[in-house]
């Protein structure tokens, strides 16, 4: 079992440094479908994997100048807070577990469902936001649009791990429409660190991290997220996003059913 959470480790990051996209959105769906954890423990355990393994591929993406900096910081600015905020909520809520855990596993359903609606469109949305110009946000306007989103990834993210990746890129793609698929993937990875560190801590202070199966995890992913980032130019994004579009619309409609 130790070398399947190994290869599955492996599996996932090397597709975040690819993509920039799928940590959550495979590994949440992974725990609880193939390996039977509880949906509190996979998005516990899956939060402190992604934010140990996005370091990774943040310094590997910062090697090959793809991450814009000033955006991290205002996406954070919305994130965090409100990563702290939801965390107090569930803490408040801990007490009906079974209940919340049955939300948790909907709320992973929905995020993956919302995560293949944005790799099916992105590329749509990324053309006709460059042929549109005058609808795109600028100034201020823009600063407030990245704090928000930031927000509501924020909350996203803490309930159900899954956000920061596909979700988190598709807002980039519309805010921010001349950047390439490269900067894309540099700047979701680098910001979703602070934001899955502090969700991470959070549920750690649930009690709801499986650390010998954290270990097991992160031993395959470092490797797999460092070659993927050094990659990422080389492998046609859209083969990728067809592959993981097809298998995370059969994850949700296991979650669900």
């Amino acid at each position: 079992m130790s070398v399947t959470y190994i290869v599955s480790g492996f599996a996932v990051g090397l597709l975040v440094g690819l993509t920039g996209v799928g940590g959550g959105s495979l590994m949440t769906p992974l725990l609880t479908l193939l390996f039977g954890v509880s949906p509190t423990v996979a998005v516990g355990t899956d939060l402190a994997f992604a934010s140990t393994t996005k370091i990774a591929g943040t310094f590997a993406h910062r090697y090959k100048g793809n991450v814009h900096w000033d955006i991290v910081k205002q996406l954070c600015l919305g994130a965090l807070p409100a990563a702290v905020l939801t965390t107090l909520v569930l803490k408040y809520l801990g007490g009906l577990d079974k209940e919340i855990g049955q939300v948790i596993r909907y709320s992973i359903a929905g995020s993956v469902m919302l995560t293949v609606i944005a790799l099916i469109f992105r590329t749509r949305l990324q053309n006709w936001m460059s042929a549109h110009p005058n609808r795109q946000f600028h100034g201020k306007k823009l600063v407030i649009a990245t704090i928000v989103s930031g927000a509501i990834l924020g909350t996203l993210v803490t309930i159900s791990s899954i956000g920061a990746g596909a979700i988190g890129a598709t807002i980039l793609v519309l805010l921010y429409p001349r950047l390439t698929p490269a900067e894309i993937a540099g700047t979701d990875i680098a910001y979703a660190v602070p934001l899955t560190a502090i969700a991470a801590l959070g549920h750690w202070w649930l009690g709801s991290i499986h650390w010998e199966l954290l270990a097991m995890l992160l031993l395959g992913s470092v490797p797999g997220i460092t070659l993927g980032s050094l990659a990422s130019r080389a492998i046609p994004e859209k083969v990728l996003r067809v592959l993981l579009a097809t298998t995370l619309t059969t994850v949700a409609f296991k979650l669900v059913y």
